[in-house]
């Protein structure tokens, strides 16, 4: 089990995956090592099979996520992106984040669900543009940028979710 996720499945280890593939290496290596093709194994064949199993749903729960597969990608070339420790971040990006806050409490303040929704399209199309800018940092090698963007990202990420909860609490 000490194949890196993009070994496991026999992906390159880049920043784009070809999902399919992705889906398609999975099942085999599913298939392969399902704890139920070793019911009448031993005792270790078993736990090693349970083993491989729960390696494999974490590999493929990582890379399919573009923002944790990043953060995997940056963990084998030793890039710790100290996601609690660090969060320094560039000013124009914390005033955002600060609209971002305000624009999402006003909102559920005024029980208005479509400006939530107007937020939400706004932080998709950023998380996309985001993405896109990870992925040529990634490609380029620069990886000390592309730890502060996987950041920004995991801001990002945390401002939708509370969106989309504070929109279905109100819906509710």
């Amino acid at each position: 089990m000490k194949d890196d996720f993009f070994s496991l499945f026999g992906l390159p280890a880049r920043y784009e995956v070809d999902e399919a593939a992705l889906d398609a290496a999975y099942r085999t290596v599913q298939s392969q090592a399902h704890p139920d093709r070793f019911a009448n194994a031993g005792d270790a064949e078993r736990r090693v099979a349970m083993q491989w199993a729960a390696h494999a749903n974490e590999a493929y729960r990582t890379l399919r996520q573009p923002l944790k597969r990043a953060i995997y990608l940056l963990h084998l070339r030793g890039v710790d992106i100290q996601a609690e420790s660090n969060t320094a971040m560039a000013p124009a990006f914390l005033m955002q984040q600060m609209e971002w806050r305000e624009a999402l409490q006003d909102a559920v303040d005024a029980r208005a669900v479509d400006r939530l929704d107007a937020l939400l399209r706004e932080l998709r199309q950023e998380k996309r543009e985001r993405h896109a800018a990870l992925g040529a940092l990634l490609d380029a090698g620069d990886d000390e940028s592309a730890g502060a963007a996987a950041r920004q990202l995991m801001f990002i990420e945390k401002i939708e979710h509370d969106a989309s909860e504070a929109i279905d609490r109100l819906e509710d």
